[in-house]
């Protein structure tokens, strides 16, 4: 039951919501929690009701030790232990699950050897609510948070808003929110908000990120080879669909939590305004950006350490972070090159250069483009397919409107016509330049939500986005970050 589903929009969420106020209406807060859990949890069971009892067992497993950890009654060394054990069991949890098969196919390829794989299916949501599990067992074990009851907890890791793909939260950033009296009655101005956010989000992903979405699916998995227009094309579609499908879904999580006057923390800035790589981690999937830099690079020394030290740290969080998102060399890749484009961004600090603010967007931008080619590509050869064709190595078309005035650059290896995306391109070249001008000129979400105030021109806008993107789902379709 995505969110980008009838069932969720008309049925799940409206009932949910009403519920969850009645019941607190009535005074019986527990009982709201209650039903907020049941709802996630079956939110979680329509993709597979043989994910719950993972998810559940994850989450008692780690209350336990939590809970060993929050009572102070153990030694420094047994407590550092049970830690240790934390979590050992969070990683080998997610390692087999969603790592276990890509360790037999590597062992297969360098020993030559014929390992069978097992079957296992990967659970979603396990990279989200693992992280977040980690994160409160770090918190607990450094006395950042306290322990609360097992309901607390288990709402806590499996509220639906996020659960599926973040923001990845923090347990100080909602423990008190649930509890709060003033948030247990019906606040009209988050109720709108939220609606707006959600519509928002919902235009995002079914209007925009889903149409591009055409465009870099035939590019890199039906075209078998690509000019450079195409491939330009194909690349920045990727990165554009990318972008609104994922801050999409995003502030739908933030609505949706809003409609229960819930805040999340924000996961979006406008990445795609940033000068620099390390501009660019400060605005991209802010969650997942600070997770690793509490509890990956700071632990690993940080910047407290000297030059070798710091680039090693870097670079080793940023491959963990591409690993993060996927079992394949394509994601560790991707983490390899932010990694290193993050050591040379300190460099370039440390030699005090400037760089004119317009080209260093361009270069930052183009780097991120041409480094998503390697996320999206589901094998080497893709990605290699994509990067020869923006390179121009598989020569350049031009449409054959354009033989009488251009004929001239067919001596430079110019050709006319034959186009594979003959079809797309007259639609695509035109709709990427609006979606480059909207991630990088107006307002993000994030700042309309902070100006936002219910009026009739506001309703207007908000039934505009929601009726146009309810109009437009024609399927049910998968958002990029739930398969991770």
């Amino acid at each position: 039951m995505p969110f980008n589903s009838y069932e969720f929009i008309f049925a799940f969420l409206p009932l949910t919501v009403v519920v969850y106020f009645l019941l607190n209406k009535q005074g019986w807060n527990t009982a709201g929690k209650v039903w907020l859990a049941a709802s996630s949890l079956l939110f979680y069971g329509c993709f597979s009701i043989y994910y719950l009892p993972l998810i559940l067992g994850s989450i008692l497993v780690n209350y336990l030790f939590a809970y060993a950890l929050s009572r102070g009654i153990l030694e420094p060394r047994k407590s550092r232990l049970l830690f240790i054990l934390g979590l050992v069991f969070n990683i080998g949890f997610l390692g087999y699950f969603k790592y276990a098969n890509f360790l037999i196919n590597n062992l297969n390829y360098f020993l030559s050897r014929d390992i069978a794989f097992l079957q296992i299916a990967l659970p979603v949501a396990i990279s989200f609510f693992t992280f977040v599990q980690i994160a409160y067992l770090v918190d607990i074990y450094r006395g950042e948070t306290r322990q609360k009851h097992l309901l607390d907890y288990l709402l806590f890791v499996s509220f639906f808003p996020y659960l599926l793909s973040g923001p990845i939260v923090r347990h100080n950033e909602l423990a008190g929110q649930y509890d709060d009296p003033a948030l247990k009655t019906p606040d009209y101005r988050n109720i709108a908000t939220g609606i707006f956010l959600f519509s928002l989000g919902l235009f995002k992903k079914i209007v925009i990120a889903d149409t591009l979405a055409v465009w870099a699916n035939f590019g890199f998995d039906t075209a078998a080879s690509l000019t450079l227009i195409e491939g330009w094309v194909v690349s920045l579609s990727y990165t554009l669909q990318l972008y609104f499908d994922f801050s999409g879904y995003t502030d739908m999580a933030l609505g949706v939590a809003l409609l229960f006057n819930l805040k999340l923390p924000i996961n979006f800035n406008s990445p795609y305004k940033a000068v620099s790589i390390q501009d660019f981690w400060r605005r991209w999937h802010i969650s997942l950006s600070r997770f690793l830099r509490d509890y990956v690079y700071i632990p690993l020394g940080g910047s407290r350490v000297g030059d070798f030290k710091l680039y090693r740290n870097l670079l080793l969080t940023l491959l963990i972070g591409g690993l993060w998102h996927g079992a394949a060399w394509t994601f560790v890749f991707w983490g390899f090159l932010h990694g290193m484009a993050l050591a040379v961004c300190r460099i370039w600090q440390k030699l005090n250069i400037r760089m004119n603010k317009v080209l260093a967007w361009l270069i930052t931008f183009n780097f991120i483009n041409i480094a998503w080619v390697f996320f999206r590509a589901h094998s080497w050869s893709d990605a290699i397919k994509v990067l020869k064709a923006m390179l121009g190595l598989n020569g350049t078309n031009l449409p054959e409107s354009l033989t009488g005035a251009l004929g001239f650059l067919a001596k430079y290896n110019v050709s006319f016509g034959g186009f594979l995306m003959e079809d797309f391109l007259h639609q695509a070249v035109p709709i990427l330049l609006i979606c480059l001008f909207l991630v990088i000129f107006p307002k993000n979400s994030m700042e309309l939500k902070h100006n936002f105030k219910p009026s009739p021109v506001t309703a207007v806008i908000i039934a505009t986005l929601a009726v146009t993107a309810i109009l437009s789902m024609t399927r049910v379709s998968e958002f990029i970050y739930v398969n991770f």
